[in-house]
């Protein structure tokens, strides 16, 4: 049996339910018992089904302004488990329209629900292009990012 992080779990649903044009989601026990099958421990598989569900609430999350010269002051918490590297790549989606500010706090809050002191760039461009495609009306914020994580990352975790 494999255990798998619940990142692993993540981009494994990801991968198998939510790249279809129209995804077929199974209800949360069918999906937690087909990862199980799959060889997913049970506690991660929960886990990662929570991390689902929290970001599924963030769907209509407000909008909010940021001017251009707007700064993102991290906590000591964020600063602990995101590098340097990790802060400057969601500044450039930022700045590059991939992403909202509102959707940088999501992404940023939902690398900091994962199990994992600290996230590369490639697990944080999956996290990323989650976040866009729980987000109505980003479709063309989703394909740039996607080109990003698979141009990048011809190897993808499963």
């Amino acid at each position: 049996m494999i255990t798998g992080s619940v990142l692993d779990i993540l981009i494994y649903v990801f991968d198998h339910y939510m790249l279809e044009d129209t995804p077929d989601v199974p209800e949360r026990e069918t999906l937690a018992h087909d990862l199980e099958r799959a060889g997913f421990s049970a506690p991660n598989v929960e886990r990662a089904l929570d991390w689902l569900a929290d970001l599924a609430g963030e769907r209509h999350r407000p909008e909010f302004a940021a001017g251009p010269r707007a700064i993102r002051v991290y906590a000591e918490g964020e600063l602990t488990r995101m590098s340097t590297e990790s802060r400057g790549f969601l500044l450039t989606l930022e700045r590059t329209g991939i992403l909202s500010a509102a959707q940088r706090e999501i992404v940023i809050d939902r690398m900091l629900a994962l199990d994992v002191d600290e996230l590369s760039i490639d697990q944080l461009k999956w996290v990323v292009l989650m976040v866009l495609s729980s987000q109505p009306g980003q479709g063309e914020a989703y394909a740039r990012m996607e080109d990003l994580v698979f141009d990048s990352d011809s190897s993808a975790p499963h």
